[in-house]
């Protein structure tokens, strides 16, 4: 994985270089984003009272808060991720925080979870065979899992309006953080194939494609921010397009977007 791809995909590999500064902004813009849109997933799902969840690659507490919200006292959330620094209060009964790399470990249970949730987490696994594995080993049978994964090749601009020198310089510097990218820009449409592929039942995708939200130009700052040194010593952006695209953002209204999500959901047989 390049330094650029977990900046443009919110990866939750958090041990990429220069992690830090940037990663409250980014996590908090991909939750005003994609909350909405996993939430609504979930509970279109069925969740309820007593379910038990695994959310592969949390991230933070944003998803599993509310998922211990929803399975209440009787239910389980286990929350595992390479790097749990970001745990807090939320990781109390019912919520479980266990460190864990998908891509690598064995599954942390079989046969027993209702709910496996992955944003994020599918595309930048080290080994993504293993971790769909996992994932489907470890549900129950009728058990749900909802994989969300982005596909910036699906729309690859940041502005799709290229109205003015603002919006063109912008997409250049999109389509050179997308040359720095280090997995499959499509590998998010292909999903609803590899879950039929692994015997899962009713598979349904849909996208989402957010235009225009502040917390798309919050998204793109704080990622062209973090890039900066890797675009320009790659010779793909100098310094002043960089500092010309920030003062734009900020100056002048320009309808950014994020690469679409595609969320797909199975069912276990």
């Amino acid at each position: 994985m390049t330094l650029i791809d977990g900046y443009l995909t919110g990866n939750r590999n958090r041990h990429a270089e220069g992690a830090g500064a940037g990663a409250g902004q980014r996590s908090e813009a991909f939750s005003a984003l994609f909350d909405p849109t996993t939430f609504r997933h979930i509970e279109r799902l069925g969740i309820g009272p007593g379910w038990r969840c695994w959310e592969v690659g949390a991230g933070g507490t944003s998803v599993v808060s509310w998922l211990a919200k929803r399975v209440g006292p009787t239910g389980r959330i286990l929350a595992t991720d390479t790097d749990i620094s970001w745990q807090t209060s939320a990781a109390r009964t019912p919520v479980e925080v266990r460190r864990h790399d998908v891509g690598v470990d064995a599954a942390p249970a079989q046969g027993g979870f209702d709910l496996v949730h992955a944003r994020l987490v599918l595309a930048g696994a080290p080994d993504q065979e293993l971790a769909l594995r996992s994932m489907i080993r470890a549900l129950r049978p009728g058990g749900r899992l909802l994989i969300e994964e982005s596909d910036p090749a699906l729309q690859p601009l940041a502005c799709p309006d290229e109205c003015g020198p603002a919006e063109q310089l912008a997409n250049r510097l999109r389509h050179a953080l997308l040359t720095q990218y280090g997995t499959d820009l499509a590998y998010g449409r292909g999903l609803p194939r590899l879950l039929r592929a692994a015997g899962l039942r009713q598979v349904e995708a849909d996208v989402y494609f957010p235009l225009a939200s502040p917390a798309c130009a919050a998204l793109e700052t704080a990622t062209i921010q973090q890039s900066r040194a890797a675009l320009t010593s790659a010779d793909l952006a100098t310094d002043d397009d960089i500092t010309a695209h920030l003062a734009n953002i900020a100056a002048e209204p320009m309808d950014l977007a994020a690469a679409p999500m595609i969320s797909t959901w199975a069912r276990k047989p």
